[in-house]
Order: C-alpha cells, then structure tokens, then sequence
C-alpha cells in the first residue's frame, strides 16, 4: 500500500447506518479478519485492553429486545416515542452483526484509564477502516443501555461495554466527508 491508498481509504471512511444495509450476511472469517486488525492497535504497556462480543443471527433478535426493553423502561413517559422505539428494535435486526466493544480494564491498573479507553478506540478505528476497505459499512454506537449490558454480554470482571458496532453489507455510492481545515486545528511550535 503507498500513501495515497491509505489517504483515500481514511478519507473514505464514513458511518454508515443500519437502514442503508443490505441484509446479506458477512462471513465469520471476514468478521475474524476485521478483528484480527483490531488486534494489532496500539497499546500502553502491550495491556491489550479490547474485548469483543460479536452477536449474529437469533442474538440479534435478543439485543433488539433487550434495547427496546430498555428504552421502555428507562424513558419517562412523557418523552417516549413509539417511532423512536421501533426505530431501537429494528436497528439490530437490519445488521449482518453487531459487535459489542468492550474494555477489560487492567487488574494492577498499571496505566490510567483513559490510555485503556484509547487503545480500545485504536482498535475500533482498525474495524472501521477495514470494514471500509471490505465495502462493509459499519458505525459506532455508544447508547446508554450499554451501561446496563452485563447479562446480555456475558461480562467479566472487569469488563465494560463502551458501544456497538454495528456492521452490514450495503451497496452505494461513497458518501461526502465534511471536515474543517486543518489549518484551524494546528499550531506549529518552532
């Protein structure tokens, strides 16, 4: 790979969300190779703080239970949506697979937390460039029922649920970045 394909496939690298899925599966051994690159993501003190939990076929069905289920008892009543709850129980059930992010945060807590919290970013980063690279669309979803998560995921000690990666294929056109300059971003020091 030069330069220029890994500018294009960063730069090409967008959310893409369960509705513009096709409904067709993706393989196991995709999903694995998207996880190994996850592997490989940067981390202090080689911690290697990520854990997944890849959910697919009938699991799907419980995650959009357990989400609706949750809305329903965690939105007051007079902020409730029946749109926006069917909205929750069909997000899971268009995806291939929804790829629970988790962190296991370092039993001696040798490194401060928010290091665990970015090697874990650095490994969704990984998932989501090789999804991109694989046409396979994907977004990050950090919604509050994580918090809440334990049983359906099966937790450790020790392990949180920062999000859901939600993965389908999808057949579209590259959507448009948006981006400010760069030159609003940095200072040069010399």
């Amino acid at each position: 790979m030069n330069i220029d394909q890994l500018n294009n496939l960063i730069r090409k690298r967008r959310s893409i969300f369960p509705p513009m899925y096709d409904g067709t599966a993706i393989s196991d051994e995709t999903i694995n190779t998207i996880l190994e690159n996850a592997n490989w993501a940067p981390n202090h003190k080689h911690t290697e703080p990520w854990r997944f939990k890849v959910m697919k076929g009938a699991y799907l069905e419980k995650l959009s239970k357990f989400q609706g289920d949750f809305y329903k008892t965690h939105t007051p009543e007079d902020k409730f949506s029946e749109k926006k709850y069917e909205k929750t129980i069909k997000k899971p059930l268009q995806c291939a697979c929804v790829i629970a992010i988790c962190m296991y945060r370092d039993p001696a807590q040798s490194i401060p937390e928010w290091e665990e919290i970015a090697a874990v970013s650095c490994a969704v980063q990984n998932m989501w460039l090789s999804a991109t690279a694989l046409g396979i669309g994907a977004y990050w979803s950090s919604p509050k029922s994580i918090h809440a998560a334990q049983d359906l995921l099966d937790l450790k000690d020790g392990e949180q649920c920062l999000g859901f990666f939600y993965m389908g294929n999808y057949k579209g056109a590259d959507l448009p970045g948006k981006r400010s300059p760069l030159e609003t971003k940095v200072s040069w020091l010399k």
